[in-house]
């Protein structure tokens, strides 16, 4: 396929004509591998001069490692002119590893059951037959322990399943850990610190013994779309109601929204020019000797978008759906598609807009729907939702959704600190997951300011008397060193992002105002190597000024990185970012203690934030939404007394109890080029 825009995701055959010119080039042997491959994308300037026609340059990045010298180079490939145009060799003490390869989950499950060393430790526990010991292979950080300096490591706990269908992660062999060199194909140290007891309960979810009998009491929740959607996706352009944007996909970052704008009265206003989730942390928190170094940048060191799954409907997509495949590059530089791997929807988000008028009479209400992209993603035992929504009403929002099976460990009993019990003898130990987004911002062009907004009440005196007076204190960030900053609920603190250079009708700068979602920053001590590794996740709000080569809010490579790259080194030149092409880094994500219902799947829990227009519009902008069809919504002051639940708010929405939301429909047929569910085939 030949690209038509110089932000399309990579195809299956540019990957392809990467491996050739590499090959050409002499840089692929037997032992090369691609710890990844992805777009490189062209400048900013670049592509907001392109026209439709003009010729399209492409370029795509890669980490290449030989697996049998751990020699790592970062080489760029121009396919316009079949040559490597860039390779640096990296220094794995100064720059990390490359990230976790698909084969070295192989690698390490053969390395660790030869060493008679481990073999001798699930001995000890009463695991003889191996056969059934799986090895759980984990990012090994960077503590600067005896002899690790410059290997390639994991670091490798252990999970029993007693028959094909047991769920590992109930029976966790606790306190010993093997330390694995990837290259040298060897076990360096086996920790043996604590003999705990294997939990031996069945978290076989799937298992009617475990999970009871199916209920019989939910009745079907059909809602159609009898005419199709109201978006339309020419590959990956979109447009939708007022809205419009290209939709990328990349083996690290997985789902990114591009060139997101909206049609105002016919003016094409920008508001983003790309958006992802660029990072994410898991640091856990329990401190003894087998579990100490577990921390997991999901992002950085894996490659979360590697892992997307392939959606189905009636299951993870319900309803009129269109579905995007995604294509990734795996071990070899060969080309694997993701069927499915990106949902497109709309759903119903209940009451827009509402007014009984007492002098008027008139009674009007307007239902809010929002567009849905989405995908998700199993990273080990987490499964990760992400979730971007467009509202009608100008707002944005991206949200995740967490489920799958909690990290587990064996509970010592009593009230353990670090690892409350979920099961019988079975711990969850006490993690955050910290996401970052990376929000580079275009709201009406390129000239953009942050102001940080906090509300407060005013005391008593002359000029508020009975000290009801509220007011906002506005605090523009000028520099990179003043805009590391961090939530504060009980300020109400927002951030609004203002372009100076454009003003609405009431003369005021238009702006769009990122509301988080305050939780704890990164709760590791400062002085931990986690903490300098991760040091993006210390702030919720970073400001940063544009710069193509900095994507990544823990750097260009994560793997064992000894830290303070990325957002540290970003911030370090102090640029000025009043009224200048910025780019936002906003961290969120909870802080986990797992409960006893978290186990033995975890039900969804939410995280997020919210981009909402302020003066960015003259008025509202849905005046022009129409009000709903079907009989089911009374107006112009019509008896409301026990009317139909099927105008109600949650009608169709999220709550309705589908994570997409949406309608049952019958099999997918070709739909502008993707995957698209049809209308009801019942």
């Amino acid at each position: 396929m030949t690209a038509t825009h110089p932000l399309d995701p990579v195809s299956a055959e540019e990957y392809r004509a990467t491996r050739d010119i590499l090959r050409t080039a002499g840089l692929l042997g037997d032992a090369t591998r691609f710890a990844y491959a992805g777009l490189d994308e062209p400048h900013k300037g670049d592509v907001l001069a392109y026209q439709s026609g003009d010729p399209v340059a492409r370029s795509v990045r890669a980490f290449l490692i030989d697996v049998t010298t751990g020699d790592l180079d970062d080489v760029v490939v121009s396919l316009d002119r079949g040559e490597v145009v860039s390779q640096r060799r990296l220094d794995p003490v100064r720059d990390g590893q490359a990230p976790i390869l698909d084969q070295d989950f192989v690698t390490a499950d053969e390395v660790v059951r030869a060493d008679p060393r481990w073999g001798a430790a699930m001995a000890r526990r009463g695991l003889t037959d191996l056969g059934k010991v799986r090895a759980c292979p984990l990012t090994a950080g960077s503590y600067g322990l005896d002899g690790e300096a410059g290997r390639r490591l994991v670091r490798v706990l252990a999970f029993v399943q007693e028959h094909e269908k047991d769920l590992a992660w109930a029976h966790p062999v606790d306190g010993v850990v093997a330390y694995v060199d990837l290259v040298a194909r060897r076990v360096l140290d086996v920790v043996d610190a604590q003999d705990l007891p294997v939990p031996g309960e069945s978290g076989d979810y799937d298992d009617p013994a475990v999970a009871g009998p199916p209920r019989t009491t939910l009745r079907p929740i059909e809602i159609t779309q009898p005419e199709g959607p109201s978006f339309t996706l020419d590959g990956t352009y979109l447009e939708w109601q007022n809205w419009s944007l290209r939709i990328g996909f990349d083996a690290r970052e997985g789902l990114s929204l591009h060139q997101v704008c909206y049609d105002d009265g016919g003016r094409r206003r920008p508001v983003l020019y790309r958006a992802s989730v660029a990072e994410m942390v898991v640091p856990y928190g329990d401190p003894t000797p087998a579990r100490f170094f577990q921390n997991y940048f999901d992002t950085g060191e894996y490659l979360v978008g590697k892992f997307a799954n392939s959606l189905e409907l009636g299951c993870d997509c319900l309803g009129d759906i269109t579905y995007l495949d995604a294509t990734v590059a795996d071990d070899h530089g060969e080309p694997r598609v993701i069927r499915n791997a990106i949902c497109v929807h709309e759903e119903d988000f209940g009451v827009l807009w509402k007014h009984t008028d007492i002098f008027s009479g008139s009674a009007q209400t307007r239902r809010q729907r929002r567009l849905v992209i989405s995908f998700f993603a199993t990273v080990g035992n987490y499964d990760y939702g992400f979730y971007w929504y467009l509202y009608l009403d100008g707002s944005i929002e991206l949200e995740v959704k967490l489920t799958g099976v909690i990290w587990t460990s064996s509970h010592p009993g009593g009230d353990y600190p670090y690892a409350p019990e979920v099961a019988p003898g079975l711990g969850g130990p006490a993690h955050q997951h910290l996401f970052s987004a990376r929000l580079d911002m275009m709201v009406d062009g390129l000239s953009n300011a942050v102001d940080e907004v906090d509300v407060r009440g005013v005391p008593v005196g002359p000029d508020n008397p009975y000290g009801n007076a509220l007011v906002r204190d506005v605090t523009r960030l000028r520099r990179e060193s003043e805009a590391a900053r961090l939530a504060a609920p009980d300020l109400g603190r927002v951030w609004r992002v203002v372009n100076p250079d454009s003003r609405n009708r009431l003369g005021q700068p238009v702006s769009f105002v990122l509301h988080p979602q305050p939780a704890p920053t990164l709760l590791a001590d400062p002085s931990s190597t986690v903490y300098d590794r991760a040091r993006f996740a210390t702030r919720h709000l970073w400001v940063t000024a544009y710069d193509p080569a900095q994507r990544y809010p823990a750097g260009d490579i994560v793997n064992q990185h000894p830290g303070g790259a990325g957002l540290p080194e970003y911030v370090a030149a102090d640029r000025d970012i009043d009224g200048a092409d910025i780019v936002l880094w906003h961290t969120f994500g909870p802080t986990h203690f797992p409960r006893p219902e978290d186990w033995p799947v975890m039900p969804v829990e939410r995280c997020g934030f919210r981009l909402v227009p302020v003066g960015f519009f003259d008025r509202n902008p849905t005046l022009d939404v129409p009000a709903p069809a079907g009989g089911h919504c009374h107006t112009g002051g019509h008896d409301h007394a026990g009317s139909d639940h099927a105008g109600s708010d949650h009608a169709g929405s999220d709550h309705g109890g589908s994570d997409h939301g949406g309608h049952d429909h019958g099999a997918g047929h070709e739909h502008g080029g993707s995957a698209h569910a049809g209308h009801d085939a019942r």
